[in-house]
């Protein structure tokens, strides 16, 4: 009977769910097949990591329990059941993808695929700027509010550390940002 009381919450959610792509044999062509969302326990326990560029603190409604992420991409282990919790008295830890996740099915299963559809994974942030400036301009164009934020804190970083040193990528970033990095 759990699992038919978790399908029925999964539908009344109305979440969309992301597309992954996978590989014909025969016709050597990706098709695009929805991520269906497991029945998961919500005593489970899920890594999530920190998206945000900087300390994140999440204070449980629920239990009044703390959880801290010192810095960005740092891990906190947290129960569905707490996650499933957050997503309804705090949206803006999903909305602003501070809360990171490894698997898209756990992010099926909160109901939060809308907010995660365009997201930089935490693997894939610095990549952003090895990119051209088009490239750079069109991903930053499809990002949360929080992730542009974090992904502005991480350009200065990069360009105070040399890192990042062409015109071209600082003029796209502050462009698509909205913000000035560099002193003129």
């Amino acid at each position: 009977m759990a699992v038919k009381n978790t399908e029925i919450k999964r539908e009344e959610t109305g979440a969309v769910q992301p597309e992954a792509e996978t590989f014909a044999p025969q016709a050597g062509k990706a098709e695009k097949k929805p991520i269906v969302p497991k029945a998961f326990d919500p005593n489970q326990i899920v890594t999530v990591y920190n998206g945000f560029q900087g300390r994140l603190v999440y204070r449980s409604r629920k239990t009044g329990e703390r959880f801290i992420w010192d810095e960005f991409g740092a891990e906190q282990d947290m129960e569905l059941a707490e996650l499933k919790s957050a997503r309804s008295s705090s949206k803006k830890f999903f909305i602003n993808n501070w809360f990171m996740f490894d698997d898209p099915e756990i992010i099926a299963y909160l109901g939060m695929t809308q907010y995660y559809r365009f997201a930089l994974r935490l693997d894939e942030f610095d990549e952003l700027f090895t990119k051209s400036a088009g490239e750079i301009e069109g991903i930053i164009g499809k990002l949360s509010a929080g992730q542009k934020k974090s992904v502005a804190y991480r350009a200065k970083q990069l360009i105070a550390d040399g890192a990042i040193d062409s015109n071209r990528v600082i003029a796209a970033l502050e462009k698509s940002l909205g913000v000035a990095l560099i002193e003129r």
